[in-house]
């Protein structure tokens, strides 16, 4: 199954880099474009999310632009495949497939933000299933990851709850507005899918009751 992950998606074959619309309830993930600029850049604004996530990347209200050119670029060099998350008939905030292997196949889901009245919502749970169903089902994937910053205390229960695995920790892995950072690394294998999977429905289920 892993052959239909290719980078190319050649022969009408399935690529990690193709960017269905794929939707919940809740939510759905919609081919990033410039078009989710103004409702982006307010979900940015919202309560300065921007400035207040020292740990995290959340776009400047007026970078807004220049961030759809980048992760737009990085989808044109065959190493991003970007969504816009949107709820409620507006964008609401940015998830992608990043540290793309296609050949494995396996990709992390990551520079991942949300307005701050999306969070706590359940569009979280709802688009990692999204995506992992994905990643899993349709790509053929061996692994999923994610990584987020050692301080980034809510990314890493956020992480835990979905039921992924601590790899480990990668000491002064970058420097980061100006800081040195410890990257925490997250997995999830194809063998636990399936108990992921049920562990998101139920959560979902649980909200919908």
């Amino acid at each position: 199954m892993g052959r239909a992950a290719s980078a190319a998606g050649q022969n009408g074959e399935v690529s990690i880099l193709d960017l269905p619309v794929l939707t919940h309830p809740l939510v759905a993930l919609e081919p990033l474009s410039h078009d989710h600029a103004p409702a982006l850049a307010a979900a940015a604004a919202e309560g300065d999310l921007w400035r207040r996530a020292w740990y995290t990347s959340v776009p400047e209200p007026d970078a807004l632009g220049a961030e759809i050119d980048r992760r737009l670029a990085l989808h044109a060099e065959g190493t991003m495949a970007p969504w816009a998350i949107v709820a409620g008939g507006r964008a609401v905030g940015m998830t992608t497939y990043m540290h793309i292997e296609a050949e494995t196949p396996r990709l992390e889901i990551g520079s991942t933000w949300m307005a701050a009245s999306a969070q706590g919502s359940g569009i979280n749970p709802a688009i990692k299933l999204l995506m992992l169903e994905r990643a899993f089902d349709e790509l053929g994937c061996i692994a999923v990851e994610f990584r987020t910053h050692w301080h980034n205390r809510q990314s890493r229960d956020a992480i835990e709850r979905l039921g992924a695995k601590l790899d480990g920790v990668l000491r002064s892995h970058q420097i980061y507005k100006g800081t040195l950072r410890d990257t925490v690394v997250y997995s999830i294998i194809a063998p636990e899918w399936p108990a992921v999977r049920r562990g998101l429905e139920a959560r979902l289920d649980a909200r919908a009751t």
